[in-house]
């Protein structure tokens, strides 16, 4: 935004998040070095979960770019990055198993996740006008233009406290379907779990980075009083 002494407030999120950036990535490029003794690729393994699940209605198809593995529960598909697509990588099969995971919540009704759903357009909205109303609001005298853009801000912080429960219980679904359907050995699936409590850091990151942001709003609005 500027700087400001409140800034020092955003450090530890800022080394947190190059530190979860670093990690996803040597954690992703090691274990997609290792192919799955079984012989599974990414897709296979989505398939066979959400066929399990009854969830034949859901396409599994591949979308360009790295790490850009999504469920969209708008379109009914299941987007894998082309690298855990077509991958049998112990790394590919964990990020397969996670998405498959959030499709699985969303039959479910899984409440973290209609909640999260819900907030998306409001959060965008936010995220959007948050800082320029706070900036109108501090830089011409009016506190409530200020209050107006913590509010909207806030509605971004709920956004990634939200978000955590759901990407934990995925990962969570993930690694007990790859066990359960013997998709990874016993020395396999830890591997899978290093790669998906990784991903999981990058939530953690954003998540602090969002609360002290909040925080650093609020101390510069209470120097207007």
């Amino acid at each position: 935004m500027f700087y400001d002494p409140t800034f020092i407030l955003l450090i530890p999120a800022v080394l947190l998040a190059f530190y979860a950036q670093w990690k996803v990535k040597g954690t992703y490029e090691k274990y997609s070095q290792i192919a799955c003794s079984r012989g599974y690729t990414g897709a296979q393994v989505a398939r066979y979960i959400l066929d399990d699940y009854r969830l034949q209605q859901i396409e599994v198809v591949p979308t360009p770019g790295d790490l850009t593995d999504n469920y969209d529960p708008r379109t009914g598909k299941l987007n894998l990055s082309e690298s855990v697509y077509s991958g049998n990588s112990v790394a590919a099969l964990g990020v397969a198993a996670h998405e498959a995971g959030h499709a699985i919540q969303d039959a479910n009704a899984y409440a973290p996740l209609k909640l999260r759903n819900g907030l998306v357009p409001v959060t965008n909205l936010g995220t959007t006008l948050a800082f320029p109303l706070f900036l109108l609001g501090l830089f011409a005298g009016l506190p409530v233009f200020m209050d107006i853009g913590i509010v909207l801000f806030s509605l971004a912080v709920v956004f990634s406290l939200v978000t955590l429960p759901v990407e934990f219980n995925a990962s969570r679904r993930a690694l007990r379907v790859l066990a359960d359907g013997n998709f990874l050995t016993a020395q396999e699936l830890p591997m899978a779990k290093s790669v998906l409590d990784a991903a999981a850091l990058t939530y953690v990151a954003a998540t602090a980075m969002a609360v002290l942001n909040l925080v650093r709003l609020l101390a510069l609005r209470s120097q207007r009083d």
